[in-house]
């Protein structure tokens, strides 16, 4: 978020607290609805889970044993379509490594054109608590570019869906702004689906940088990530514990945020020069200029945010960016320092519009 930002901080509170519960259709008009809250939305085929029913690359052979970290990196690494065979029951796959995208394969640059991680419902990929879990960045300096324009590529293309990511962390990890601790996709595009973070972690303090569970930068063409059906849970990072970006928009439908907490302090940048920055967002932290953010369907209680937007908060610099929450439910979620309406953070173009929904 920009300096002049802060200045605004104050004013936006004060204008707009006056209608933390008031109630807007989609053209900012005040209405009553038949009935407010969490209620399934449809999910457009774009959001959907890819088949894998043919996938490229099987991990185990039918018992845990034969499911490794060491599999999963390979696997990831060759990209295409990945599934498990680890047995009837649920496991845990200990990542001793960080599993990384790679953007091009051959002296020909060929472009990975996709990867998708399918868990079944059954796999758990945890970082243990001492990494990251997944990686992909297409401006990775160490890896080969498959075009000359890095920040603006259409492939890879990283679907992850029915798994859970557990205990990642990229506390230290710096590079490219820090954040992700259980995934960071910078470029091509990204969707989950059906999947569950819960205990992710990264840097407990700092300006802009989030995403205990998921940072997200520069996809392809401003298209938004989708997020569909899935949960996030208790996770602990300086801003937007559960998903993170800068210039992103986010299609969320379906999903989960209970428990999420920003525990940086200072917000963004700081309020003062002993403050080390950041503390917004527990839930969600989005910044940017001409973005979206669509959460509906979707129920976020109990985050905590010790700067602004215990829930969601949401900041287009240029004032054109927009917030759109329907048919969801966003409760006891704590703002310590500022918020525009409870548990949100709000400056962007016009009023949030609220559909069908119960914010308080």
């Amino acid at each position: 978020m920009r300096r002049s930002v802060l200045v605004l901080i104050v004013l936006a509170v004060t204008a707009l607290a006056a209608g933390s519960t008031s109630y807007a259709d989609s053209s900012g008009a005040a209405r009553q609805a038949p009935s407010r809250g969490v209620k399934h939305v449809p999910v457009p085929q774009a959001a959907r889970a890819v088949d894998t029913s043919h996938p490229d690359h099987v991990i185990g052979n039918g018992t845990p044993s034969s499911c490794t970290s060491r599999k999963v990196v390979r696997a990831v690494a060759r990209g295409g379509v990945i599934t498990f065979r680890c047995g009837p029951d649920p496991v845990v796959i200990a990542m001793r490594a960080t599993a990384k995208v790679v953007n091009a394969h051959g002296s020909t640059t060929r472009p990975t054109r996709r990867v998708v991680i399918d868990g079944g419902g059954l796999v758990t990929l945890s970082g243990m608590g001492k990494r990251r879990i997944l990686y992909q960045d297409t401006c990775d300096q160490r890896q080969v570019w498959a075009t000359d324009h890095c920040d603006d590529q259409a492939f890879p293309r990283l679907v992850l869906q029915n798994l859970t990511f557990a205990n990642g962390n990229s506390t230290g990890q710096h590079f490219e702004g820090g954040g992700g601790g259980a995934v960071f996709d910078r470029g091509g595009q990204l969707k989950i689906v059906n999947t569950t973070f819960v205990g992710n972690r990264c840097d407990r303090t700092g300006p802009d940088l989030g995403g205990a569970a998921v940072r997200a930068l520069s996809q392809f063409h401003g298209r938004p990530v989708y997020v569909v059906g899935s949960s996030f849970r208790g996770g602990r990072c300086s801003n937007g514990s559960g998903l993170s970006s800068i210039g992103v928009s986010w299609t969320v439908l379906n999903s989960r945020f209970v428990g999420n907490k920003a525990t940086g302090i200072g917000a963004n940048p700081p309020h003062h020069p002993n403050q080390p920055g950041g503390g917004s967002g527990g839930a969600i932290y989005t910044d940017g200029d001409n973005y979206r953010l669509v959460v509906a369907g979707t129920l976020m209680r109990h985050n905590h945010a010790r700067e602004g937007g215990g829930a969601i908060f949401y900041v287009s610099n240029d004032r054109t960016g927009t917030l759109h929450i329907r048919w969801s439910t966003l409760t006891h979620n704590i703002s310590e320092g500022f918020q525009t309406r409870p548990g949100i953070f709000y400056l962007g173009h016009g009023p949030i519009d609220v559909q069908h929904s119960v914010i308080r």
